[in-house]
């Protein structure tokens, strides 16, 4: 692919100058990015679960200079076939004619070659602003949910849901720390975290433990498992894994979150109550952690109760809760990330995870059952966002009868 790119530049540059300009240019990018992955490589093998800036911006270059490339060679290389093609047709025109041509394949055509290196240019720009910006742009998305059946004491209740914070691949506390004001600033009654506080490593949490710990809800803050979450089981004995799990999750409480595992809790204001449900990591297809257990986490909750359930996985929602045999009225769910990359403006919505995810960003309704599917408040991988920025969802309860009053 650099060779591609190399040839497909250069074909379009005039002049002995500047083709002498461009190769030194060219070798030097090339000689930079082969030490960015060796930096890249070094990172990951010195044994340390959390990322530096340095890192970071390695593995963000690596990656978007390879996308840019891929997107111009992909423009050259269809250009390309077109004029084998033509020449495949040139060369069996001749011989059946028996007049000779002197050139079977045409040139390539300035303009395509032009437009396939601006093209490039538009991802390799927005995926840098999105390494360098981007993963810390945190926004608020508000919505608004009228139900029937929810209890006249919390009409008005204001939830904070953050989903995704990969607290391994953070690089900068203080801008995480303007996220976490950004919520308070929200006066939430409810902060509920959707799952996955971890890359792979218990670890990875504790130099953020205490920007975690400023979250204030003043009705709590509960949390569930994602199935990141699971995977730092995998690097331990079988015999530790009891040890490792109990000090991961004592994490959840020195941050003061109430981590339900199959579990619920119930929230009381003048005598009615709402339930929040917490399952752990169910997902369709690949995943192996499917300990989600809808029957256990409900067990002593009466049907005609209203209900939150936080599931990880939104594909649980689809394959589980709408099927259910008693209705959830709102499910808030993350892992999608929304893949971290894509459009969201002006009523224009696309992500490369709507080929992967049924519901993968924002609101949807079924049979009379919601979902909210949050972004992410960090980032994974590639170590950026363009489009699909951070999210804090702020949604605000209603119930239907006092909306009728109103």
């Amino acid at each position: 692919m650099e060779l591609y790119t190399y040839f497909g530049i250069r074909s379009i540059i005039n002049g002995s100058r500047q083709r002498l300009i461009f190769n030194w240019l060219f070798l030097i990018q090339f000689i930079f990015l082969a030490w960015c992955t060796f930096k890249i490589y070094q990172g990951t093998i010195n044994g340390s679960p959390l990322r530096d800036a340095s890192t970071n911006f390695y593995i963000g270059l690596v990656f978007s200079s390879f996308v840019a490339k891929f997107v111009f060679t992909a423009g050259i290389f269809l250009q390309d076939s077109g004029r084998l093609l033509f020449g495949t047709y040139n060369y069996l025109s001749s011989v059946i004619s028996g007049n000779k041509v002197d050139t079977f394949i045409p040139e390539r055509r300035t303009f395509i070659t032009n437009f396939a290196l601006v093209t490039a240019g538009v991802p390799f720009l927005s995926m840098l602003y999105g390494i360098t910006k981007g993963k810390y742009k945190y926004t608020v998305e508000k919505i608004r949910l009228t139900f029937a059946n929810l209890p006249s004491s919390f009409n008005g209740l204001k939830i904070v849901q953050i989903s995704d914070i990969h607290s391994g691949s953070f690089d900068d506390k203080a801008s995480v720390l303007k996220g976490i004001q950004m919520i308070n600033a929200l006066n939430p009654d409810l902060i509920l975290f959707t799952g996955d506080l971890v890359n792979s490593k218990k670890e990875e949490i504790d130099p953020y433990i205490d920007v975690f710990s400023l979250l204030n809800a003043r009705l709590g803050k509960y949390a569930i498992l994602g199935n990141h979450d699971y995977y730092g089981l995998q690097t331990v004995p079988t015999e530790d894994h009891a040890a490792y799990t109990k000090d991961f999750h004592a994490k959840y409480e020195e941050m003061g979150f109430k981590l339900l595992k199959n579990e619920h809790d119930s929230i009381e204001i003048n005598g009615e109550k709402i339930f929040i449900l917490g399952v752990e990591n169910w997902g369709a297809g690949r995943f192996f952690q499917k300990y989600g257990d809808l029957d256990k986490t409900l067990k002593g909750v009466d049907e005609k109760e209203f209900t939150i359930l936080m599931s990880h996985d939104p594909t649980h929602w689809s394959e589980k809760v709408l099927d259910y045999p008693r209705p959830i009225p709102l499910t808030l769910s993350g892992h999608t990330h929304g893949m971290q990359f894509g459009v969201n403006f002006a009523g224009l919505k696309w992500s490369p995870a709507q080929y992967r995810y049924k519901h993968w960003s924002g609101l949807y309704q079924e049979n009379g059952q919601y979902l909210y599917v949050n972004r992410g408040f960090g980032f994974l991988g590639w170590p950026g966002r363009v489009g699909m920025w951070p999210e804090i969802t702020f949604i605000e309860l209603s119930n239907e009868s006092a909306e009728k009053l109103g």
